[in-house]
């Protein structure tokens, strides 16, 4: 199967992943079941896709197998629209007799989803399981709140620095191997050709500018004790954001343009030719091969700081829970494993591009696929995730750091003030 048409799909899952949902469950009370019944229907819950035909396949696969071994069980799946998520699984957590057993949920879910008490905890099964093992440090920690695991990660993605191949040998210009780099590289090709940006930016592209802060040694919050505490307004913090918004502006990325643009804004923009780089997923391929710039670009990991260093990226991706409401808790866990296991993951790339979150599959789809191989370097060399807080979910919401970026570029506020405006935002959503 062609790559295209493999990475045809993943674009909608990931983009929840990095737009947490904008309503949460409220705190419910425990609707743990007492039952643990071995046969049975189970009902699972999962992401409709913008062409829905590839994911069907390889679940129905994981189901079939699943039913092999469990000949009294039958599995239902309802495959749900991602825009209306939040009210379906708000209605889930608080209604247990129409709750599903099993559901798919974006990764930054996970916090407010346990504190709304409707995910179970699987620490004991995921220890014992032999393929988890193998799941790489940052798709645990997604489905990891206070030391404890609910659910397994379903796979993963990552961004990286997409650039025009032919631009580049025209100026004779390199791949940038710092982020000064990239600003300064960005500001020449603009200069050269003033109908181009440099690189595609954007003002409410939080999980774009997340590199930038995080190569530069800032973090977007501080855990103690289970509590977090907003640090975008550090020292190291700032010197990334301004190293970001110093890219908006008529020598690169006017700001009248580019404040309001978000992450598909920005790849639309090189697909199209408008740049001639841009920080895109292994998720917007499909995009870009169906754009104007097809075969006349190509990709690299985006830098960090220092020479040599890669940038951290954003770990988005879904995960696959069971609801603390099952009462056929054995049963939904073992068919959770059967949709996120290796043979399942394996499956899912194929059909669909989705980057497997096992360490060892991760190495054999990028011997297999090569345009996978910078994003599997990126996840490599360190790939980060958002506070595991309740909290994170409003502030992703609000629109916090999209504010913040814009208040800068706009000249609004200075690089510290809106930092600093941001941070004490944050604080609220974090203690609340």
């Amino acid at each position: 199967m062609k790559l295209r048409s493999r990475i045809a799909v993943p674009v909608t899952a990931l983009v929840l992943a990095g737009l947490t949902a904008t309503a949460c469950a409220p705190q419910t009370s425990d609707t743990s079941s007492k039952k643990d019944e071995k046969t049975g229907t189970l009902r699972v819950w999962l992401f409709q896709e913008v062409n829905n035909d590839p994911k069907k396949k390889v679940v129905d696969e994981a189901i079939a197998s699943f039913t092999q071994k469990n000949k009294d069980t039958k599995v239902e799946v309802e495959y749900i629209p991602v825009e209306t998520r939040a009210q379906r699984i708000k209605a889930a957590f608080n209604d247990p007799k129409s709750a599903p057993d099993v559901i798919e949920y974006g990764n930054t879910d996970t916090a407010g989803y346990v504190k709304d008490g409707g995910l179970a905890d699987v620490t004991k099964e995921f220890g014992e399981w032999a393929d988890a093992k193998a799941t790489d440090a940052t798709a645990r920690q997604s489905v990891t709140v206070d030391g404890k695991i609910y659910g397994a990660p379903l796979f993963v993605g990552v961004r990286a620095l997409y650039y025009r191949t032919d631009v580049f040998k025209e100026l004779n210009l390199k791949p940038p191997t710092t982020q000064d780099e990239l600003v300064t590289t960005a500001k020449k090709i603009r200069k050269a050709k003033p109908n181009m940006y440099g690189i595609a930016v954007g003002g409410a592209y939080t999980y774009g500018a997340m590199p930038f802060i995080w190569a530069n040694g800032g973090e977007i919050a501080t855990e103690d004790g289970g509590k977090y505490k907003a640090a975008i307004n550090s020292a190291a913090a700032q010197k990334g954001i301004s190293t970001y918004t110093s890219l908006f502006g008529d020598d690169n990325c006017p700001a009248a343009k580019c404040a309001t643009m978000g992450g598909n804004a920005t790849v639309t923009a090189f697909a199209s030719g408008t740049a001639a780089m841009a920080i895109g997923g292994d998720f917007s391929h499909q995009a870009v091969e169906a754009g104007s710039v097809k075969g006349k670009y190509a990709v690299v990991p985006l830098p960090g700081a220092k020479a040599g260093d890669i940038a951290p990226a954003f770990a988005g991706g879904n995960n696959i829970g069971v609801l603390k409401s099952s009462p056929r808790r054995t049963l939904a866990v073992e068919l959770m494993k059967s949709f996120a296991g290796k043979e399942s993951q394996r499956k899912f790339f194929d059909a669909m591009g989705f980057l497997p979150t096992y360490t060892d599959v991760r190495t054999e789809v990028a011997a297999k696929e090569p345009f996978v191989k910078p994003f599997v370097d990126t996840l490599g060399a360190g790939a980060k995730f958002v506070p595991a807080s309740p909290g994170w979910g409003q502030i992703d919401a609000s629109t916090v750091l999209p504010t913040m970026f814009q208040e800068i570029v706009s000249g609004k506020k200075n690089v510290e003030s809106a930092a600093n405006d941001a941070a004490k935002k944050m604080d609220a959503a974090f203690s609340g």
